[in-house]
């Protein structure tokens, strides 16, 4: 590198540090930065004035490292006091931006599997990929079962907010989420104009609604038959009544100008029910919403990308890539 090119690095990276500087850094996994792994180039807080209905009781954010392989890492975080998103951006943007939810079953958000992973992958392929790192409803926000809604609102708003730092068209901003990051991906899809905080700035100016949205695997019915029930008793609470469970199932809630989806599901899913995408996919056919699913016969949960491998499932990517196509995503 000569020295001009080495200044004009120097200047790009002190940018980027100046941006995100008084921003929440992501966690940081005991194992370093693993090489070779593209990391994201800068976080955004949600809540300027920090997130809204505090617990009573104080939370410390955590990180669990829960690889046992020391080339991969796996963290759960849990204390999120400080909701935010990771930004990948990519060396060509294609003018697409998608926010990515991770799932954790409401006890924890896993960073690395369903969320920095897939964001690399997008990135790779022109897509300005956010990671969201959103509360958990059971750790005593006031909103409740609508505070991971919340924070989902406020990032969808704040990526369209500040599209021009981004190179993206702020009409072309996608929702995906795994598992129960797919409950409030799916959340969103059908609840983006319900009123769950109050606007701070200009940027709860803009609409919630995602371009469209890609819901894997994920956590739907609140349904006590079908539901994880891990996810309902943190959402819900130990006992919920009939109208909470519909309230926050998201196939008794789809509006009629509901988004675009892609759903996708293991048939031998053993933690959350095929039946959950099952009845996602009744309720938006039933409303004429778009919508496209693939049914896998094996693959059970959280696959991700990580457990695809040698699997007719490892084909989900392109897939959703194909279809993103076909509604002017990409």
């Amino acid at each position: 590198m000569d020295r001009r090119s080495l200044i004009a690095a120097g200047l790009a990276a002190s940018i980027i540090v100046d941006r995100a500087g008084a921003q929440t850094p992501p966690p940081v996994s005991l194992k370093g930065q693993l090489p070779g792994l593209p990391q994201p180039s800068e976080t955004i807080d949600l809540w300027p004035k920090g997130a809204p209905g505090t617990p009573a009781k104080a939370l410390t954010e955590k990180v669990d490292e829960r690889s046992t392989d020391s080339l991969i890492t796996d963290r759960a975080v849990y204390g999120i006091t400080r909701p935010r998103m990771a930004a990948f951006r990519p060396d060509r943007p294609n003018g697409a931006a998608v926010m990515i939810t991770p799932g954790g079953g409401f006890r924890w958000v896993v960073v690395d599997k369903e969320g920095y992973e897939m964001a690399r992958w997008l990135s790779a392929r022109g897509f300005t990929a956010f990671v969201l790192f959103y509360r958990l409803p059971g750790e005593g926000w006031a909103s409740g079962p609508d505070t991971s809604l919340a924070d989902a609102q406020r990032a969808m708003r704040l990526i369209r907010h500040r599209s021009k730092d981004y190179a993206i068209d702020p009409e072309r901003v996608a929702a995906m989420g795994f598992s129960a990051g797919g409950h409030v991906c799916a959340d969103l899809s059908t609840r983006f104009a319900a009123k769950v905080y109050e606007p701070v700035d200009a940027a709860d100016q803009h609409s919630a609604k995602p371009h469209s949205a890609a819901p894997v695997y994920p956590v739907v019915s609140m349904d006590p038959a079908i539901a994880h029930a891990g996810s309902r008793t943190l959402l819900l609470g130990a006992n919920p009544t009939p109208e909470m469970e519909a309230a926050h199932s998201p196939d008794r809630n789809v509006p009629a100008d509901a988004p675009p989806h892609f759903l996708l599901h293991a048939e031998d899913d053993d933690t959350v029910p095929v039946d959950n995408t099952l009845r996602l996919h009744a309720a938006l056919r039933a409303k004429k919403v778009p919508v496209e699913m693939h049914l896998f016969a094996n693959g059970g949960h959280g696959f991700g990308l990580r457990k695809t491998l040698g699997k007719p499932v490892e084909s989900w990517p392109e897939l959703w890539r194909a279809w993103s196509r076909t509604i002017g995503l990409a």
